[in-house]
Protein backbone atom coordinates (compact mmCIF):
# COMPACT_ATOMS: atom_id res chain seq x y z
CA UNK A 1 0.00 0.00 0.00
CA UNK A 2 1.31 3.47 -0.96
CA UNK A 3 0.82 5.33 2.31
CA UNK A 4 2.72 8.34 0.97
CA UNK A 5 0.10 8.85 -1.77
CA UNK A 6 -2.72 8.38 0.75
CA UNK A 7 -1.23 11.13 2.91
CA UNK A 8 -0.59 13.53 0.01
CA UNK A 9 -4.13 13.49 -1.38
CA UNK A 10 -5.88 14.82 1.76
CA UNK A 11 -3.18 17.47 2.12
CA UNK A 12 -3.68 18.56 -1.50
CA UNK A 13 -7.43 18.74 -0.94
CA UNK A 14 -6.93 20.83 2.20
CA UNK A 15 -4.55 23.15 0.36
CA UNK A 16 -7.04 23.57 -2.49
CA UNK A 17 -9.80 24.39 0.01
CA UNK A 18 -7.60 26.99 1.72
CA UNK A 19 -6.72 28.57 -1.62
CA UNK A 20 -10.37 28.68 -2.67
CA UNK A 21 -11.36 30.33 0.62
CA UNK A 22 -8.57 32.90 0.27
CA UNK A 23 -9.56 33.70 -3.32
CA UNK A 24 -13.18 34.15 -2.24
CA UNK A 25 -12.03 36.46 0.57
CA UNK A 26 -10.08 38.61 -1.88
CA UNK A 27 -12.71 38.72 -4.62
CA UNK A 28 -15.48 39.55 -2.15
CA UNK A 29 -13.43 42.46 -0.83
CA UNK A 30 -12.65 43.64 -4.36
CA UNK A 31 -16.30 43.43 -5.41
CA UNK A 32 -17.45 45.53 -2.45
CA UNK A 33 -14.91 48.28 -3.12
CA UNK A 34 -15.23 48.31 -6.89
CA UNK A 35 -19.01 48.53 -6.75
CA UNK A 36 -18.85 51.67 -4.66
CA UNK A 37 -15.87 53.34 -6.35
CA UNK A 38 -15.30 51.67 -9.73
CA UNK A 39 -12.36 49.44 -10.52
CA UNK A 40 -10.25 52.32 -11.86
CA UNK A 41 -10.37 54.05 -8.49
CA UNK A 42 -9.60 51.01 -6.34
CA UNK A 43 -5.97 50.11 -5.67
CA UNK A 44 -4.65 46.68 -4.82
CA UNK A 45 -3.57 48.16 -1.48
CA UNK A 46 -7.18 49.20 -0.77
CA UNK A 47 -8.38 45.68 -1.59
CA UNK A 48 -5.73 44.24 0.75
CA UNK A 49 -6.89 46.52 3.56
CA UNK A 50 -10.55 45.64 2.95
CA UNK A 51 -9.70 41.92 3.01
CA UNK A 52 -7.41 42.26 6.02
CA UNK A 53 -4.35 40.82 4.24
CA UNK A 54 -1.05 42.07 2.88
CA UNK A 55 -0.96 43.39 -0.66
CA UNK A 56 1.73 40.84 -1.43
CA UNK A 57 -0.74 38.06 -0.71
CA UNK A 58 -3.09 39.39 -3.38
CA UNK A 59 -0.32 39.17 -5.97
CA UNK A 60 0.17 35.50 -5.11
CA UNK A 61 -3.27 34.88 -6.63
CA UNK A 62 -3.82 37.77 -9.07
CA UNK A 63 -1.05 39.25 -11.22
CA UNK A 64 -2.89 42.51 -11.88
CA UNK A 65 -6.04 44.42 -11.07
CA UNK A 66 -7.58 43.26 -14.35
CA UNK A 67 -6.93 39.68 -13.29
CA UNK A 68 -8.62 40.47 -9.98
CA UNK A 69 -11.70 41.87 -11.75
CA UNK A 70 -11.83 38.74 -13.89
CA UNK A 71 -11.45 36.67 -10.73
CA UNK A 72 -14.51 38.32 -9.21
CA UNK A 73 -16.65 37.62 -12.27
CA UNK A 74 -15.36 34.08 -12.79
CA UNK A 75 -15.96 33.35 -9.12
CA UNK A 76 -19.66 34.11 -9.55
CA UNK A 77 -19.93 32.00 -12.68
CA UNK A 78 -17.97 29.12 -11.16
CA UNK A 79 -20.33 29.06 -8.17
CA UNK A 80 -23.29 28.95 -10.55
CA UNK A 81 -21.63 26.15 -12.52
CA UNK A 82 -21.40 24.05 -9.33
CA UNK A 83 -24.57 24.89 -7.41
CA UNK A 84 -27.14 24.96 -10.22
CA UNK A 85 -26.40 21.46 -11.58
CA UNK A 86 -26.24 20.18 -8.00
CA UNK A 87 -29.74 21.55 -7.36
CA UNK A 88 -31.14 19.66 -10.34
CA UNK A 89 -29.10 16.46 -10.12
CA UNK A 90 -31.72 14.38 -8.31
CA UNK A 91 -34.74 15.97 -10.02
CA UNK A 92 -36.05 13.89 -12.92
CA UNK A 93 -39.18 15.91 -13.75
CA UNK A 94 -38.09 18.63 -16.24
CA UNK A 95 -40.54 21.24 -14.93
CA UNK A 96 -39.40 20.77 -11.35
CA UNK A 97 -35.80 20.68 -12.57
CA UNK A 98 -36.40 24.01 -14.26
CA UNK A 99 -37.84 25.46 -11.06
CA UNK A 100 -34.92 24.12 -9.01
CA UNK A 101 -32.39 25.53 -11.47
CA UNK A 102 -33.98 28.98 -11.44
CA UNK A 103 -34.11 28.97 -7.64
CA UNK A 104 -30.45 27.97 -7.42
CA UNK A 105 -29.45 30.72 -9.85
CA UNK A 106 -31.25 33.37 -7.83
CA UNK A 107 -29.71 32.16 -4.58
CA UNK A 108 -26.21 32.33 -6.10
CA UNK A 109 -26.97 35.85 -7.31
CA UNK A 110 -28.04 36.75 -3.76
CA UNK A 111 -24.80 35.33 -2.35
CA UNK A 112 -22.70 37.25 -4.92
CA UNK A 113 -24.70 40.45 -5.03
CA UNK A 114 -21.78 42.82 -5.60
CA UNK A 115 -20.02 40.41 -7.95
CA UNK A 116 -23.03 40.18 -10.27
CA UNK A 117 -23.32 43.97 -10.41
CA UNK A 118 -19.60 44.22 -11.06
CA UNK A 119 -20.00 41.86 -14.02
CA UNK A 120 -22.25 44.37 -15.73
CA UNK A 121 -20.12 47.39 -14.81
CA UNK A 122 -16.61 46.12 -15.41
CA UNK A 123 -16.54 43.22 -17.86
CA UNK A 124 -16.03 45.62 -20.79
CA UNK A 125 -12.69 46.63 -19.23
CA UNK A 126 -11.27 43.12 -19.60
CA UNK A 127 -8.91 42.23 -22.40
CA UNK A 128 -10.15 40.05 -25.28
CA UNK A 129 -8.98 36.82 -23.65
CA UNK A 130 -10.61 37.65 -20.33
CA UNK A 131 -13.86 38.69 -21.98
CA UNK A 132 -14.01 35.49 -24.00
CA UNK A 133 -13.43 33.43 -20.85
CA UNK A 134 -16.38 35.20 -19.21
CA UNK A 135 -18.61 34.59 -22.23
CA UNK A 136 -17.69 30.90 -22.35
CA UNK A 137 -18.36 30.50 -18.63
CA UNK A 138 -21.73 32.24 -18.90
CA UNK A 139 -22.81 29.92 -21.72
CA UNK A 140 -21.94 26.93 -19.53
CA UNK A 141 -23.88 28.26 -16.56
CA UNK A 142 -27.03 28.66 -18.68
CA UNK A 143 -27.02 25.01 -19.75
CA UNK A 144 -29.06 23.57 -16.82
CA UNK A 145 -31.90 25.96 -17.66
CA UNK A 146 -31.69 25.25 -21.38
CA UNK A 147 -31.48 21.50 -20.79
CA UNK A 148 -34.54 21.46 -18.52
CA UNK A 149 -36.48 23.55 -21.03
CA UNK A 150 -35.48 21.28 -23.90
CA UNK A 151 -36.58 18.19 -21.96
CA UNK A 152 -39.88 19.87 -21.07
CA UNK A 153 -40.38 20.76 -24.75
CA UNK A 154 -39.56 17.21 -25.87
CA UNK A 155 -42.19 15.88 -23.45
CA UNK A 156 -44.62 18.57 -24.67
CA UNK A 157 -45.07 19.94 -21.17
CA UNK A 158 -44.50 23.49 -22.41
CA UNK A 159 -45.73 25.32 -25.45
CA UNK A 160 -43.33 25.69 -28.40
CA UNK A 161 -40.63 28.18 -27.44
CA UNK A 162 -37.08 29.00 -28.43
CA UNK A 163 -35.44 27.26 -25.49
CA UNK A 164 -32.18 29.17 -25.83
CA UNK A 165 -33.91 32.56 -25.76
CA UNK A 166 -36.23 31.52 -22.93
CA UNK A 167 -33.31 30.07 -20.99
CA UNK A 168 -31.54 33.43 -21.12
CA UNK A 169 -34.77 35.18 -20.16
CA UNK A 170 -34.74 33.09 -16.99
CA UNK A 171 -31.09 33.88 -16.42
CA UNK A 172 -31.95 37.58 -16.56
CA UNK A 173 -34.74 36.98 -14.03
CA UNK A 174 -32.07 35.70 -11.69
CA UNK A 175 -29.71 38.61 -12.37
CA UNK A 176 -32.53 41.10 -11.77
CA UNK A 177 -32.46 40.26 -8.06
CA UNK A 178 -29.07 41.99 -7.91
CA UNK A 179 -29.69 44.61 -10.59
CA UNK A 180 -32.93 45.87 -9.04
CA UNK A 181 -32.38 44.91 -5.43
CA UNK A 182 -32.56 48.58 -4.46
CA UNK A 183 -36.25 48.39 -5.39
CA UNK A 184 -37.18 44.84 -4.36
CA UNK A 185 -35.61 45.03 -0.90
CA UNK A 186 -38.34 47.29 0.44
CA UNK A 187 -41.18 44.78 0.28
CA UNK A 188 -39.94 41.51 -1.28
CA UNK A 189 -38.03 38.74 0.47
CA UNK A 190 -35.64 36.47 -1.39
CA UNK A 191 -38.00 33.51 -0.99
CA UNK A 192 -40.95 35.56 -2.29
CA UNK A 193 -38.93 36.71 -5.28
CA UNK A 194 -37.97 33.14 -6.14
CA UNK A 195 -41.55 31.91 -5.85
CA UNK A 196 -42.89 34.77 -7.97
CA UNK A 197 -40.34 34.32 -10.73
CA UNK A 198 -40.90 30.57 -10.93
CA UNK A 199 -44.64 31.21 -11.13
CA UNK A 200 -44.21 33.84 -13.87
CA UNK A 201 -41.92 31.59 -15.90
CA UNK A 202 -44.28 28.63 -15.73
CA UNK A 203 -47.32 30.80 -16.46
CA UNK A 204 -45.62 31.85 -19.70
CA UNK A 205 -44.55 28.40 -20.86
CA UNK A 206 -46.48 25.54 -19.22
CA UNK A 207 -49.33 24.06 -21.22
CA UNK A 208 -52.68 24.71 -19.46
CA UNK A 209 -53.53 21.03 -19.11
CA UNK A 210 -50.49 20.53 -16.82
CA UNK A 211 -51.10 23.50 -14.54
CA UNK A 212 -52.88 21.45 -11.88
CA UNK A 213 -50.04 18.92 -11.83
CA UNK A 214 -47.62 21.72 -10.88
CA UNK A 215 -50.05 23.85 -8.87
CA UNK A 216 -47.62 24.03 -5.94
CA UNK A 217 -45.15 25.98 -8.12
CA UNK A 218 -47.60 28.82 -8.75
CA UNK A 219 -48.16 31.79 -6.47
CA UNK A 220 -51.54 33.42 -5.84
CA UNK A 221 -51.37 36.99 -7.23
CA UNK A 222 -54.29 38.06 -5.05
CA UNK A 223 -52.06 37.65 -1.98
CA UNK A 224 -50.00 40.66 -3.09
CA UNK A 225 -52.77 43.07 -4.00
CA UNK A 226 -52.80 46.30 -2.00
Amino acid sequence: MDTTMDAVQPEQAAQAARSAARIRQLTDAAARLMMSSGSQNVSMQAVAEEAGVSVGLIYRYFASKQELVKGVIVGVLDDMAVRVPAATQQVEDPIRSLASALEAFIRVVDDHHAGVLLTYRESHNLDAEGLQAIKDAEIRTAQPLVTALRQAADQKLIRPVNVTVFGYDLLMMAHAWALKYWFFKHDTTLDDYIAEQISIALSAALRPEYRQQYADLFTDPTEHKE
